[in-house]
């Protein structure tokens, strides 16, 4: 998975010029109808090049000539010899590769106009649009209600022209069934535009064939989240865990540009993981607590769970479920998949992006419950007026309802904050500990 993330450049190109694929830029876990019209659904930060660790090359090498059987059980004898630590040292080398390429994006952005009161997401996507934009042949915008998120969208009609926007509308009990039918439509103009552009037609067997994809694909990240996660044993220590969870919110967002092979690697990565458990291969964390970090999609910093695990604590990222994007589309055999596309859509915008602060102190609540967890880090992004506003009321309501407490910690940009990150979680994670 993580060398499909770092080599995605080579394998854009070769679907784009030599397959004639169509590129669609898309962010935030929405590739289910790039795919389903036959495009290849891109976040545009694969595009650029990568440092690609040693280790990740010959274990590429290995699985192509011994096959993934083969390869795993040779790293699982390896593992028990403490040849290698080569899970962590990889896992390490790539989240630091795709951060410091996540900084340059940041940095692009600012340095050609961007306004800097943006919150680094924001800005980090323009500087991907702004560095490989030219190479997309569109851009599918699931417009929400975050005004600087419609501005982003409508800025980059200069670099990539063919803009596809899907309205999402408010819903609520009085206007559910408007909101639905306007939902519906914006589906269908986005599917005919989306057409256009390929050159192909969704059809009812298109759709469900991703639709089912992705569903499989769900049910193993919160097989990830709810059971590994939640486990007194982890296949591996809390921090090289944390980085497994980082890796699968960025490539979740375009599943790393081709479905079939994405869901594998979950399949494959849920089977590993049970199997190390089993064997007793990993390290016992029933003593740490477990702390959820959130929200980490905007930007956050990475070194974080670095500092909890040396602090005898063990951090959860868990956003896309927060947000309600790994509930499953439902289908049946009279359904009417758009219907059921439009529904999920609509579902996931009263959970979280764009939705009111009751609903997303709620939605915050019920995966804290479920999960487990003895504490809540909010990560208060800089330039973001509408979730950073909410952590008066979740702080309130975590400490009442569950009786887990939680601290704030502010993120402008990766590397610049470390030493008052350690200064504020310190005392927290001391207080947990004793608590625990």
């Amino acid at each position: 998975m993580a060398y499909n993330f770092l080599t995605g450049r080579e394998y854009l190109k070769k679907k784009k010029f030599k397959e004639k694929k169509k590129l669609i830029s898309v962010a935030l876990g929405f590739p289910d109808l790039a795919f389903a019209v036959g495009g290849i659904p891109v976040f545009p930060i694969r595009m650029e090049s990568f440092e690609v660790n040693k280790y990740l090359l010959m274990l590429n090498s290995a699985t192509s000539v011994l096959g993934w059987s083969l390869t795993s059980k040779f790293l699982d004898f390896a593992r028990q010899f403490d040849v290698l630590k080569i899970v962590d040292k990889i896992l390490e080398d790539v989240i630091t590769s795709i951060h410091s390429k996540y900084n340059e994006m940041y940095e692009l952005g600012v340095n050609n106009g961007v306004p800097s009161e943006l919150c680094y997401g924001i800005n980090a996507l323009y500087g991907m649009h702004l560095s490989k934009g030219k190479n997309l042949d569109a851009n599918l915008n699931f417009a929400m209600r975050c005004g600087e998120w419609n501005k982003f969208y409508e800025s980059l009609k200069t670099t990539v022209p063919n803009q596809i926007t899907i309205e999402v509308p408010p819903k609520n009990p009085e206007n559910e069934n408007m909101a639905l039918e306007q939902m519906v439509n914006s589906v269908k103009r986005a599917i005919s535009d989306l057409e256009g552009i390929t050159g192909n037609f969704v059809t009812d067997n298109s759709l469900e064939k991703q639709f089912r994809i992705g569903n499989q694909v769900k049910r193993f990240y919160k097989t990830i989240l709810y059971e590994i996660s939640s486990s007194n044993f982890y296949p591996c220590n809390p921090a090289s865990f944390a980085e497994i969870l980082a890796l699968l919110t960025i490539t979740f967002q375009d599943y790393n540009s081709n479905a079939q092979r994405y869901l594998n690697n979950m399949s494959q990565l849920v089977k590993e993981m049970r199997e190390r458990i089993k064997k007793g291969i990993g390290m016992d964390v029933s003593h740490m607590p477990r702390v959820l970090f959130a929200p980490m999609y905007q930007g956050w910093e990475p070194e974080v769970h670095e500092i909890i695990y040396k602090l005898g604590g063990r951090i959860i990222y868990a956003d896309w479920d927060l947000l309600g994007l790994l509930e499953e589309i439902p289908l049946s055999k009279n359904s009417d998949h758009i219907e059921d596309y439009s529904r999920f859509l609509l579902n996931a915008s009263t959970k979280g992006i764009g939705c009111n602060k009751e609903n997303m102190t709620n939605s915050y609540l019920a995966a804290a419950k479920k999960m487990n967890i003895d504490g809540l880090i909010f990560n208060q992004v800089y330039g973001c007026p509408s979730i950073s506003k909410t952590y008066d009321i979740l702080k309130d309501k975590m400490k009442t309802e569950l009786n887990i407490p939680s601290i704030v910690i502010n993120f402008k940009k990766i590397g610049e904050n470390i030493e008052q990150v350690k200064k504020s979680v310190e005392p927290f994670m001391e207080r947990l500990k004793n608590k625990y």
